[in-house]
């Protein structure tokens, strides 16, 4: 038999855990059909990789990619670190399905303008396909989006008549290859929304087999009962639950991440759940009044009435302007910051938790991007795991591989095996890190080698070779 790729004697992390193995790995088309002693075989090409690490490509299960994958499909932030797979459409805001005329409300501003986004799942899926991204897509429909599709205004309750619009889109879009819904409950255009409103589009998402992911309605001082709503909702409509980017915001909630790991223990002893995590103690997002504080760092990115106060703190801002954070923030609305406002111990507890997937959470369409975007997943395996020694290695590519395609329902991907999907990332354990940074944040990570993605060879030697992503449609139930 003659393959299209062997790679040869690679430290095999097969993505369940298992400690590493040597052996060789055969691709054909796009799968592995192969893994072994393979020097009897030939193939059209040989890869070397003796003494790096061959692992599934990693699957980022919290990003906001949805216009990225269309605009710029060489997905160069994701593909740099070894992501083969992204699932778009968190926090309450997705591409789909909406129409949208003049401004984009907030947060759906943080994917583009209105043109960045489309009427039917079916019309974001065609442009994903055509335009051809270097990664897998899978994506979920956001509650933000399905709220501005029938809602004049944001800062009230859904009418029954609306919810049961909003009902029928979801539905819709599940049917042609949604994976789940998606809520951000913390957002100005989203908190208005009681529980009974997301549990109604819940139950749609049960009853088509999908999941639910959340950045919950407080991550704060009443983080505790918004976990204990998002558990509600999940076991109301009875679907898996991912709560997004958990963590323990603002100073006075530092060190609760204890008890928040304890209670998510608890739920998930009796339904399904995980949480995503991003290796930083500082968060990204836009700019509100509320998440204003001089407790911490608040680093402004983007702001359209003040564009050259961008890269530049609030505190600054406001003392050249001579007005307090709450007005210089008021000024310059519409926004985005990063806020220093994590502890790096809750950081750490959270993300070395056994439920615990990785996740972004980048903003592409930010111009000053947090690094978080360029170098989660190098981070992950080359500060905390060989530099901190938080993790062990086969652990940490589970929580990125087939522990993630496992919750998100992604058939045959995130492991190394025969039959599954030749989504790999080849890469050198002793040099990997991110390169990007708060002052340089778009810079490569180091150390990622070589990755294929269904079969095709697409980082190679610096540079995008092929773009054989395809959207990931969600088939059958998710569980």
């Amino acid at each position: 038999m003659t393959f299209d790729v062997i790679i040869r004697r690679a430290h095999v992390l097969d993505g369940t855990g298992r400690k590493p193995f040597v052996a060789d790995v055969g691709v054909s088309g796009d799968r592995i059909v192969a893994i072994g002693d393979l020097d009897a075989t030939d193939a059209a090409q040989v890869v070397e990789a003796e003494g790096r690490y061959l692992s599934p490509g990693f699957i980022d299960v919290h990003t906001h990619d949805d216009s990225c994958a269309i605009r710029e499909p060489e997905m160069l932030p994701k593909i740099t670190q070894g992501v083969t797979t992204v699932i778009v459409g968190n926090c309450g805001i997705s591409a789909s399905p909406v129409k949208l005329g003049g401004n984009v409300p907030d947060p759906m501003n943080l994917l583009g303008e209105a043109d960045d986004f489309f009427s039917t799942f079916e019309a974001f899926g065609e442009a994903i396909e055509s335009a051809a991204p270097a990664v897998n897509v899978a994506a979920l429909i956001g509650h933000t989006t399905l709220r501005a599709g029938v809602m004049d205004r944001f800062d009230r309750t859904a009418s029954d008549e609306e919810i049961l619009a909003m009902r029928q889109t979801l539905r819709t879009a599940l049917r042609a290859g949604a994976i789940g819904l998606s809520t951000g409950l913390a957002y100005t255009n989203a908190r208005q929304a009681p529980a009974g409103e997301v549990k109604a589009l819940v139950e749609v998402v049960g009853e088509e087999g999908g999941i639910y992911t959340t950045h919950m309605r407080n991550e704060r001082e009443l983080l505790f009962e918004a976990m204990d709503e998002a558990f509600d909702t999940a076991r109301h409509g009875g679907v898996p639950l991912v709560i997004s980017h958990l963590k323990c915001a603002d100073v006075d909630n530092w060190g609760k991440s204890e008890h928040a790991i304890e209670k998510l223990e608890a739920a998930a002893a009796e339904q399904p759940c995980n949480c995503d995590c991003y290796p930083y103690s500082a968060c990204s997002t836009t700019l509100d009044l509320w998440r204003v504080s001089d407790e911490f760092e608040i680093l402004i990115t983007w702001s359209k009435p003040h564009p050259d106060q961008s890269r530049r703190l609030l505190t600054d801002i406001a003392a050249e302007w001579a007005v307090d954070l709450t007005e210089a923030a008021r000024r310059l609305m519409p926004a985005g910051a990063i806020y220093h406002n994590m502890n790096e111990q809750d950081v750490r507890r959270v993300l070395a938790h056994p439920l615990t997937m990785i996740g972004s959470d980048g903003l592409p369409s930010d111009p000053n991007p947090h690094p978080r975007l360029w170098g989660s997943f190098p981070r992950v395996i080359g500060h905390y795991c060989r530099d901190e020694g938080l993790l062990d290695l086969p652990e940490a590519i589970r929580k990125m591989t087939s522990m993630s395609a496992a919750r998100f329902g992604l058939t045959d991907r995130g492991v190394i095996r025969e039959g599954a999907f030749a989504d790999l990332t080849l890469f050198d354990f002793d040099t990997i890190r991110e390169g990007a940074s708060f002052v340089a944040p778009t810079t490569p990570a180091v150390g990622i080698d070589w990755v294929m993605v269904n079969g095709q060879p697409t980082w190679v030697d610096g540079d995008v070779r092929n773009r054989a992503g395809r959207l990931l449609r969600r088939e059958g139930g998710i569980g």
